[in-house]
């Protein structure tokens, strides 16, 4: 695999850096958004049509943010036949906290311990849902540095997003995606092209510190999201447009010059209304913008309009969705295969995104593309960047490798098990109740978990966590169990192969916690 080089072979600047591997976890059962409209004696189709989501995945008290970060740091590690010892850098971007002090990349650490290697750097980012997406600019600019010494880094961005009962418990969702960040990378980063806003605002914020549950100003947030939409966009523009004229180019930059556009997705009808937003941005900026034909026909109306008044606006969003419904199918629609089906992820909800949108396409069909991502976190910190998808779809390249370790995704969705509201209800009861409880051992059953993921075991009574992991199914090779005692206490060693990729060679021993 590419990325790793001894540092006596390090030149002045690596080349390509970016997302080299990805992986994503979500829970095992989900509660079907149509049940939960009955439930909640909403109107059909508040959920569904109004917000756009089909399923919303959740965690029972088994799971909790260490948990999500350890299977899927894992299941990286082993699908992409990887070393702990390879790895130079690990960062978790987060939200969902539950230690003031104590980072979740200290406790993913225990994975690394049987390597030897402590030489991470590294630690937690956090601010709401961009915690991911400032750790992933970390890492890039770690391997871009002096400081880079020849190995990988690691970025997982994971949260649990729970909602007080009321109208935005339907926004809900859980995950954590992992990503493999070096040189050579089939996802490479555009050098200079981020637009960046970050202001301050009470849109959404945690300040009670024993509740899971957040304060949300609704109509504040959408109108934030769209703000810092509007902004990135046009500080994206002009520095590709800088960078043009620098080649001699005049040409303007439009969405047609973005092969696919993905968005931090707290609920996909607002993806889909960011899409018509940048059209908007589009229209509004070419003032010799054809209103007779094409894409702006029937538009000329609007050509007045301030954006800064439009975000509540009706006819004006009603206009430009019906105008962009052909760009969102050709390049956003895609992308929102895990919203759709598992809810909003917070830090991982647009690297979520971004693993659709590799999911259900070829290789061919992704090569040489310029991706657009939209990365939101209220507060408010937002970024419009963009990847180069490598030229190079061959059988076996590092595109090829990437897209198939991901082709997966849709049966694992489908592999989930269904609960009914009055379940999922009583779930987030039992979380709300004992999430910060010390002296804990967690009710729900491990058998419901997806073999290979990691649990809570009990909190003490000092309130340390500990964990295992679900054995590997027999057709996934699972090794039996071992037990060795040390002074302190007996720990379950756990001997795993690969579940995708990894040669019997490279198994390694897992330590349960």
């Amino acid at each position: 695999m590419p990325g790793s080089a001894s540092v006596s072979c390090l030149g002045p600047w690596p080349k390509d850096v970016g997302i080299i591997a990805m992986e994503l976890y979500f829970p095992s059962q989900y509660v079907e958004q149509s049940e939960l409209e009955q439930f909640d004696g909403v109107t059909a189709g508040k959920y569904t049509v109004g917000l756009g989501q089909a399923r919303m995945g959740f965690c029972s008290d088994r799971e909790d943010i260490n948990s999500l970060c350890l299977t899927v740091v894992q299941r990286l590690m082993e699908r992409n036949g990887l070393s702990y010892d390879s790895i130079g850098r690990l960062e978790v971007g987060t939200e969902t906290i539950i230690d003031k002090s104590k980072s979740v990349k200290t406790v993913v650490m225990q994975l690394f311990e049987d390597s030897g290697n402590a030489d991470v750097e590294g630690i937690d980012t956090t601010n709401a849902c961009y915690g991911g997406t400032a750790a992933l600019f970390n890492a890039v600019n770690w391997v871009e540095s002096s400081s880079w010494d020849g190995r990988y880094a690691l970025v997982v961005a994971g949260d649990i997003a729970v909602y007080a009962t009321g109208s935005a418990r339907p926004t809900g969702g859980a995950g954590a995606v992992a990503m493999l960040v070096g040189p050579d990378a089939p996802l490479a980063f555009e050098r200079g092209l981020r637009g960046t806003h970050m202001k301050h605002a009470y849109d959404f914020y945690k300040p009670d510190m024993v509740s899971e549950y957040p304060v949300v100003d609704g109509k504040l947030s959408i109108e934030c999201y769209l703000s810092a939409l509007d902004r990135c966009y046009s500080l994206y523009r002009n520095k590709i447009h800088a960078h043009w004229q620098r080649d001699g180019s005049e040409k303007l930059f439009s969405l047609e010059d973005f092969g696919f556009l993905v968005f931090h997705s707290p609920y996909c009808k607002l993806v889909q209304k960011s899409l018509a937003r940048l059209m908007l941005n589009d229209f509004l900026s070419d003032p010799c913008s054809n209103t007779e034909s094409g894409p702006f026909a029937g538009l000329d109306a609007f050509r007045d309009v301030r954006p800064e008044e439009t975000y509540f606006d009706r006819d004006v969003e009603k206009a430009f969705m019906k105008a962009s419904s052909d760009l969102f199918e050709r390049k956003t629609k895609a992308s929102l295969l895990v919203s759709n089906q598992n809810g909003n992820m917070y830090t991982p909800s647009v690297y979520g995104c971004l693993a659709s949108l590799i999911a259900l396409h070829t290789p061919a069909q992704i090569a040489g593309q310029r991706v657009g991502v939209f990365s939101y976190g209220s507060g408010f910190a937002a970024t419009l960047y963009s990847l180069r998808v490598t030229q190079d779809h061959t059988p076996g390249s590092s595109l090829d490798k990437l897209v198939s370790s991901l082709s997966d995704l849709k049966a694992r969705l489908e592999s989930r098990k269904k609960v009914s509201p009055a379940v999922f209800s009583e779930n987030m009861k039992l979380r709300e109740e004992t999430h910060h409880l010390a002296s804990y051992v967690p009710r729900s059953s491990v058998e419901d978990l997806f073999p290979g993921t990691w649990y809570l075991n009990r909190v003490d009574d000092k309130h340390r966590r500990e964990y295992a992991r679900r054995p590997l199914d027999d057709d996934l090779s699972a090794e039996p169990e071992r037990v060795r005692s040390t002074t302190a206490t007996a720990q379950i060693l756990r001997v795993v192969h690969c579940v995708h990729r990894l040669p019997p060679a490279a198994s390694h021993v897992a330590l349960a916690r």
